[in-house]
């Protein structure tokens, strides 16, 4: 597959298409959620439009940040964390990518994420537990694959779909504070109607805007570490660190666990993870077992055990 303009990332027509697609269904989800908003308060449509252009904007701009906040990322100097620069300067020098801001998370849960809208404005961040337990080689990989969701462009384009049930949600506490007040005046039996009908709408649109972000969360989990592992060439190093990782999660203690597990979709691994078929359908990621699969057959393409 041929790279990707501004890096030497092997680009993913799937990850794209499926990039695509998504948004073309979110777009479809927010039309229909906003109009049938507006075809209920027709007289508010100034104050809908304000509203969801503010959130999506909000929600834009500003969800890198807050999610960095919330795994407790600190951005660290060269000088604080020598070893780890190197390893994403060794990485952006193989990619031909723009270095990202390098950050650390204090928690001994094993994991790494990486956000931001575009190159300029990207993030990778390793937690102290992640630092503790692999090697050289399997720390890069680690770290390759995370940047090759920020070359693949689809932190961003998760980002926004996540705003989807954001939007879902405040829309029908909107709705029904609306049409609740409107009934408290002597409200009739459409006001009633609606007030049953926009949370049903919303859930809806909530519940396919879920599944269609799932769908995508796990193809491009499977696209980083192709990614990663024909940049670096070192395949089995990836495939170690995923399940060194993996298998130190169930040691970590259930409660630290249960901190990390609102972020799983940013995650390099899940703080969670099962293998029942429910569970699997809402998952985030895909199992370990086809992730190391993947990773043996792109040792076999390029010759490697």
């Amino acid at each position: 597959m041929a790279g990707r303009r501004g890096s030497r990332f092997a680009g993913d027509r799937g990850l794209t298409a499926r990039m695509v697609m998504t948004m073309f269904f979110i777009g479809l989800l927010y039309v229909v959620l906003v109009g049938v908003l507006l075809a209920v308060a027709h007289g508010s449509w100034p104050l809908i439009v304000l509203l969801v252009g503010g959130l999506f904007v909000a929600q834009f701009w500003f969800s890198d940040s807050i999610a960095a906040y919330g795994m407790g990322a600190r951005q660290v100097t060269r000088e604080q964390a020598p070893e780890l620069h190197g390893a994403v300067d060794r990485i952006c020098a193989l990619a031909d990518m723009e270095k990202p801001k390098v950050a650390i998370a204090d928690s001994d849960v094993p994991n790494a994420f990486a956000t931001g809208r575009s190159e300029k404005t990207s993030m990778v961040c390793v937690t102290t537990g992640l630092l503790r337990r692999l090697e050289p080689e399997e720390l890069d990989g680690v770290l390759a694959h995370e940047m090759s969701h920020v070359a693949h462009k689809d932190v961003a384009v998760m980002t926004i779909a996540s705003f989807l049930g954001v939007l879902a949600g405040v829309i029908t506490r909107v709705a029904l504070w609306g049409g609740l007040a409107r009934g408290g005046r002597g409200g009739n039996n459409q006001a009633g109607l609606l007030i049953m009908l926009i949370p049903l709408v919303s859930a809806v649109v909530y519940a396919v805007g879920f599944l269609l972000t799932r769908l995508l969360s796990r193809y491009r989990e499977l696209s980083a570490d192709r990614g990663a592992a024909l940049l670096t060439g070192r395949p089995a190093a990836l495939a170690s660190a995923l399940t060194k990782i993996t298998g130190q999660m169930g040691r970590i203690p259930t409660r630290d666990l249960r901190e990390a597990e609102p972020y799983n979709a940013f995650y390099f691994v899940p703080a969670f993870s099962s293998g029942q078929s429910m569970a699997r359908l809402f998952a985030s990621h895909p199992t370990l077992e086809q992730r190391l699969e993947q990773l043996r057959k792109i040792g076999r393409e390029l010759g490697r055990p």
